[in-house]
């Protein structure tokens, strides 16, 4: 028996062929948002559904949300001119499951030589203590590598 590839299955029962079309759709769509959007708003949200004109997006967070919302018009019209027929855009707040691949990793202060020299001066003059101690811990870590 010879092995069948999964297109074969999806494309052979039709509610699986129409997933796979509406899934093929979607991932169209996400292109064009990737297109059209600016590179750090288009890593922040996601092509979520798409039904009878109306496009739904998940963004990452609300400050997302609301510069999509701004944008909303202009990417209708962005949409259409792409060949889709997108009537209205719907945003959603939605965390990403992959925001955290997105952020850059936390990276210590470099503090210039002048502040260095203050800082410990600070710490020098303050009496012993989870601040004095924590500063110059601070101080320490901020030395360039």
């Amino acid at each position: 028996m010879r092995a069948r590839l999964l297109d074969d299955h999806l494309k052979t029962d039709e509610s699986m062929a129409r997933l796979a079309l509406h899934a093929s759709r979607l991932q169209k769509l996400q292109k064009v948002l990737e297109k059209i959007a600016p590179s750090l708003l288009a890593r922040s949200c996601r092509v979520a559904n798409f039904k009878l004109g109306v496009l739904v997006i998940h963004a990452e967070n609300g400050a997302v949300a609301a510069k999509l919302r701004q944008m909303a018009p202009s990417m209708s019209a962005a949409f259409q001119s792409e060949g889709e027929q997108v009537a209205e855009i719907r945003i959603k707040v939605h965390p990403l499951e992959t925001a955290h691949e997105h952020k850059p990793q936390a990276q210590a202060a470099v503090l210039g030589e002048d502040s260095r020299a203050r800082l410990d001066h600070l710490a020098d003059t303050l009496p012993d203590g989870p601040l004095k101690t924590a500063l110059e811990k601070f101080v320490l870590r901020s030395r360039p590598r």
